[in-house]
C-alpha cells in the first residue's frame, strides 16, 4: 500500500468529537457500512486499519491528535492476534511512493549533488514513519509506542516482516530519546512510591527483596541515579545503583547483605571514609527501548555528579557481571584440541563451590581463561561479552577479575561466580573509548595482563584435573 497526505477534511478544532463522528460516518460509508452509530459496526481492527489511513490524511495538529487519540484507544481493545494483525498491516503497507523513489533515484545518479542526495533520502523515508509520528501526537502517544515495540519484539524470530516496523519504531525511538531530552535524577528514600516501586520491579541484576531491602540500597552511604523521559513521566529508562566503599570492591555480597547495624549515622560515617564509588547495578527499565542507548551517557554524568557532591572520591569501578563467560568456557573446554579440556569434567556441578580445596585449585586457571575471553576478538565484536563491550566502548579499563564475587546461584550460573571491575578513570575515558572503538584495545592493568601470561604446563594442569591442592601462588 503506497499512501500519500490528502487534503485535510474540515473540521472545528472547537467541537472534536463532532468533527470526529463526521469522519466516523465516511470511513464507515467508504466500507460499505450504513449506520447511525459511527464505527460500531466495524469490525475493531478495520476501525484500526481505516483510522491509521485517516490520520495520515489529516493535516491539522489539533484533528490529528483526535485522530491518534482514537487510534491508540481502538488498538488497546484488540486482543493480541488482531494486534498482530495490525502490525503486520503497518509493516507492510506504508511503504515509500515507487515513483517518486525512482525519479529521486535516476536525478541522483544523473547529477550526484548534495540536494539530490536529500531528495532522494526524503523519498525513501517509508510513509509509515510519518505515521508513527502522528501516532506519537495523542496525549501518552510516546508511552503507547514503546510498549507496541515491547510486544513486536516478541514475535520478530517468527515474523520476520515485522522487523521493517521495528526499525522504523528504533530510529524514530533514537531521536525520541536523545541525550537532551534525558533528566538525571538521584533516587533517595524520599522519592516518589511509584517511583521507589518501579526500582523494585525493574532491577535486572541483584533482586531487590522488598522494601526493606530498598532502603538500604537508598542509605547515606549508597547512591542512586536514573533517566527520566518528560513524556514518561514517573517511569525511569535506566537506573545505577552505586556503593561509597573504603578500597576497590571484590564481591557482591557484602554490598547486598543484610547489616542490624546499618543505621544512618554509621551509613554517613562510611559514606564520609569512602574513597570509591563501586557501580554494582545497572538497569535497563523499558523493554520497549532496547537497543537505544542510555548507560554509556548515565555512567559518566554519575560520575561528574559524584565527583562534584563528594570531592574525597577519587576511584569510580563497576563490580560487574560476566553472562557469557560460562557458555564461552564449556564449549572451548569440549574442543578435542584445547590444552585445557581436563577442567571440563570437573565443572559440570555447581556443587564443587561448596569444596574449599577444589574450589581453590580451580581458581587460577579458570581467572587466566575468564581474562582471554574478556580480550579477546569474537568474530568482528571485540570482546564476545556484551557487559564488557559496553563499559570497555564507555571508555572504562578492564581492571581486576575477582574469584567468587557472586556466588548467587545466577553468578555461579553465568560465570561460575567471577565478577569484574571496570575502572572509570576521568583522566583517561576517552583516550581508552578512541582505542576501544577504532582499533578493538582492551585497555588492561597489569593485574590482568599477568593473569594471561600464567603459564599452563602439563603438570599444572594434572594438579587441577584430580584437584589435588592449591597451585603454587594461588
Amino acid at each position: 500500500m503506497t499512501l500519500s497526505p490528502r487534503k485535510a477534511r474540515s473540521a472545528k478544532p472547537s467541537d472534536p468529537r463532532s468533527w470526529l463522528e463526521r469522519l466516523w460516518a465516511s470511513l464507515a460509508l467508504r466500507g460499505g457500512t450504513d449506520t447511525t452509530q459511527p464505527g460500531a459496526l466495524v469490525p475493531p481492527l478495520d476501525r484500526a486499519k481505516r483510522l491509521a489511513e485517516a490520520l495520515l490524511s489529516e493535516r491539522g495538529e489539533a484533528s490529528g491528535a483526535v485522530v491518534a487519540r482514537e487510534l491508540h484507544d481502538c488498538l488497546r481493545t484488540l486482543g493480541a492476534e488482531d494486534r498482530l494483525a495490525f502490525y503486520r498491516f503497518l509493516a507492510t503497507g506504508f511503504q515509500p511512493d515507487v515513483k517518486r523513489l525512482r525519479t529521486a533515484a535516476e536525478a541522483y545518479l544523473a547529477d550526484p549533488s548534495a540536494e539530490g542526495a536529500a531528495r532522494l533520502a526524503e523519498a525513501a523515508d517509508p510513509v509509515r514513519q510519518e505515521l508513527l509520528r502522528r501516532m506519537n501526537m495523542s496525549p501518552g502517544g510516546t508511552a503507547a509506542l514503546v510498549a507496541m515495540r515491547k510486544e513486536l519484539l516478541g514475535h520478530l524470530r517468527d515474523e520476520p516482516l515485522l522487523k521493517l516496523l521495528d526499525a522504523d519504531l528504533k530510529h524514530l525511538f533514537a531521536s525520541w530519546f536523545n541525550r537532551g531530552f534525558l533528566e538525571l535524577r538521584r533516587i533517595d528514600w524520599q522519592s516518589p512510591a511509584a517511583v521507589l516501586d518501579k526500582l523494585i520491579a525493574y532491577e535486572a541484576v541483584h533482586e531487590i527483596q522488598g522494601w526493606d531491602d530498598l532502603r538500604r540500597r537508598l542509605a547515606p552511604d549508597r547512591r542512586c541515579f536514573g533517566f527520566f523521559h518528560p513524556a514518561l513521566p514517573g517511569e525511569p529508562l535506566i537506573f545505577v545503583e552505586v556503593a561509597l566503599v573504603e578500597g576497590l570492591a571484590t564481591a557482591v555480597q557484602p554490598l547486598l547483605a543484610h547489616d542490624e547495624e546499618r543505621d544512618e549515622s554509621a551509613a554517613r560515617d562510611r559514606a564520609a571514609r569512602a574513597d570509591t564509588a563501586i557501580f554494582y547495578s545497572i538497569s535497563n527499565c523499558q523493554d520497549g527501548l532496547r537497543g537505544v542507548s542510555f548507560g554509556n551517557f548515565l555512567i559518566k554524568q554519575v560520575v561528574e555528579e559524584l565527583k562534584a557532591e563528594l570531592p574525597h572520591i577519587t576511584r569510580f569501578s563497576t563490580l560487574s557481571p560476566i553472562p557469557g563467560f560460562r557458555r564461552w568456557l564449556e564449549k572451548r573446554l569440549a574442543a578435542a584440541d584445547e590444552p585445557d579440556a581436563a577442567l571440563l569434567p570437573q565443572l559440570k556441578t555447581d556443587a564443587l563451590w561448596q569444596d574449599a580445596a577444589q574450589a581453590e585449585a580451580l581458581r587460577r586457571p579458570l581467572l587466566r581463561l575468564c581474562a582471554t575471553y574478556l580480550t579477546s576478538r569474537s568474530g568482528p565484536k571485540a570482546p564476545g561479552d556484551p557487559v564488557a563491550r559496553f563499559h570497555l566502548g564507555n571508555g572504562a579499563r578492564l581492571e581486576r577479575i575477582n574469584w567468587l564475587g557472586n556466588v548467587a546461584p545466577r553468578g555461579i550460573k553465568e560465570s561460575y561466580g567471577i565478577m569484574v571491575n571496570y575502572l572509570y578513570d576521568p583522566e583517561t575515558i576517552e583516550a581508552n573509548h578512541e582505542a576501544f572503538t577504532n582499533d578493538g584495545i582492551v585497555v588492561r592493568s597489569p593485574k590482568v595482563d599477568a593473569l594471561m601470561a600464567e603459564e599452563t604446563a602439563p603438570s599444572r594442569r594434572a594438579r587441577v584435573a584430580t584437584g589435588s591442592g592449591p597451585l603454587v601462588g594461588a
